[in-house]
């Protein structure tokens, strides 16, 4: 009922479309959809069918062809680095200064306008 409905709309349209071309202000844009709706209509009929086809199991949906992506197919994803080496001396070092930084400013506005 989808398919009929759709498919006569498409061919409304493109009858629709072929009278604006044929008025005074009609265009080529207007031919231009008055060609394309057509061809939406079939569009519709065609899906319908062919999906009929495959739920009878009368067509073979492209047996040959891969039907998932293969792993080496897409770049692979990046991977969150190793815990750093908490050996490390400049590591300590810079978590160090960082730390004493953090220390000495003032935290909220009230203790910076104390100062």
């Amino acid at each position: 009922m989808f398919v009929v409905l759709a498919a006569a709309a498409c061919l409304g349209l493109g009858w629709w479309q072929w009278q604006r071309y044929d008025s005074m202000s009609g265009s080529a844009q207007n031919l231009g959809y008055a060609l394309q709706w057509p061809l939406f209509a079939g569009f519709f009929v065609y899906a319908y069918l062919r999906f009929v086809r495959l739920e009878r199991g009368e067509v073979d949906p492209r047996a040959g062809e891969p039907r998932e992506i293969p792993e080496d197919l897409l770049p692979q994803r990046p991977r969150a680095a190793s815990r750093p080496d908490e050996d490390d001396p400049q590591l300590r070092e810079y978590n160090r200064l960082l730390a004493e930084l953090a220390g000495e400013q003032p935290r909220n506005s009230d203790e910076r306008n104390a100062e």
